[in-house]
């Protein structure tokens, strides 16, 4: 029976699927239910008292009714439920696994890792979900081994083979720049990759950034912070950020981020200037601020993200980790995990109201190759 099509519209959807735009009908009927239906409380009072809940007749309650994630309160945060002795039996079986198969189930593995975290974390009592699978991080491995990883190898033994000294100093020159190119391509592609594999309630994130715009502002800011000893640092660290944030979506609403390097200058300099006193311990200070900035400066729709992370209780976290890891030789990563996802959790909140009721699905096509590039690169930016 024909029927309009519940997301373009057109008069044509025969059989469940629409023949303009190509979406299931009651798969994306489906996902709007769940994406407008309200969110699942927790058993537990919740830490935030957000008050009584008005007269049914009352304007409070007319507005509350509008924003279908609770109204416009403050407080909302990432929960992590995940336990480290899950997941220490998930890297055991990966590692032994990888080993038998000559280090070929490494992809597989890394995509066990990535769904347990993300089914493992929830906002407004709704999990997250992954959908990337370890064929494509396997393919987007051999495509960079090919196209990146190869031809780099090969210019670099080249210039080691000859006795030219010109041709050695040029061949080094050309790898460093090629390298200096492919980490903001890395970066760009595995941002592109696992937004497009992450889910919330049915819905798809997705980063839209062009690649040669973000390669154009790596490489000047690289090279600026070079050029002033470093100086540059916090105006080429926040443009970064801002090109990764402000081109990444949730359906088709984007997020914002206003931030600006010269208000991170002075902290910086101050930083600078206390790194040798305190031995190198005040970079957790400045770390903390850094943080704190970058989350308040960014917005989703109405809403702001808010952090109170300290210098202090960055210090902690990280000198305990580490400590962790040297006792145990790395086998307590797991645990160093959990306790990170904890921590980056605690410390920031979501306020303001949340109109997620006419968010849709747009799905962005985009490859695995960045997410391997990412990895030869050491741009990795990923938990797994």
């Amino acid at each position: 029976m024909a029927d309009l099509c519940p997301r373009c519209g057109a008069p044509d959807v025969e059989g469940d699927k629409c023949a303009r735009c190509g979406v299931i009908a009651s798969v994306y009927k489906a996902s709007l239910e769940k994406m407008r239906r309200p969110p699942t409380l927790p058993a537990a009072a919740p830490t935030v008292d957000y008050g009584a809940a008005p007269p049914p007749s009352s304007p409070a309650a007319t507005a509350t009714a509008a924003w279908p994630l609770g109204g416009p309160s403050r407080g909302r945060k990432l929960t992590f439920h995940g336990s480290a002795g899950t997941l220490f039996g998930i890297h055991t079986v990966n590692i032994l696994l990888t080993l038998v198969t000559l280090g070929f189930y490494r992809f597989w593995g890394k995509v066990k890792i990535r769904r347990y975290i993300l089914s493992q974390t929830a906002f407004e009592g709704d999990r997250f979900g992954y959908h990337g699978t370890g064929k494509e991080l396997l393919l987007g491995f051999v495509k960079a081994l090919l196209f990146v990883g190869l031809p780099i190898a090969a210019l670099s033994w080249a210039g080691q083979l000859t006795e030219d000294t010109l041709i050695q100093v040029g061949a080094r020159l050309l790898t460093s720049s090629l390298v200096m190119v492919f980490i903001p391509i890395a970066i760009v592609g595995a941002r592109r990759y696992r937004l497009s594999r992450t889910s919330w309630r049915g819905i798809r994130f997705s980063f839209r950034g062009r690649t040669r715009a973000f390669v154009k502002l790596f490489v000047r800011g690289w090279l600026l912070s070079g050029l002033t000893l470093s100086l540059y640092y916090p105006f080429f660290e926040t443009n970064r950020h801002g090109f990764l944030v402000s081109h990444s979506y949730f359906g088709q609403r984007r997020l914002r981020f206003d931030g600006r390097g010269r208000d991170l200058f002075g902290p910086y300099l101050l930083a600078l200037l206390l790194l040798l006193p305190t031995l190198g311990f005040y970079w957790f200070w400045f770390q903390a601020k850094k943080a704190r900035y970058y989350w308040e400066h960014t917005a989703f729709e109405t809403a702001r993200f808010r952090s109170t992370v300290t210098g202090r209780l960055l210090m902690n976290l990280t000198l305990s980790n580490v400590l962790l890891l040297l006792v145990t030789l790395g086998f307590a990563w797991p645990w160093v995990l959990v306790r990170s996802m904890r921590f980056a959790f605690a410390y920031v909140t979501i306020d303001g109201p949340l109109d997620l009721d006419g968010i849709v699905q747009e799905p962005q096509a985009a490859s695995a190759t960045g997410d391997a590039l990412s990895n030869f690169f050491g741009a990795d930016v990923d938990l797994g």
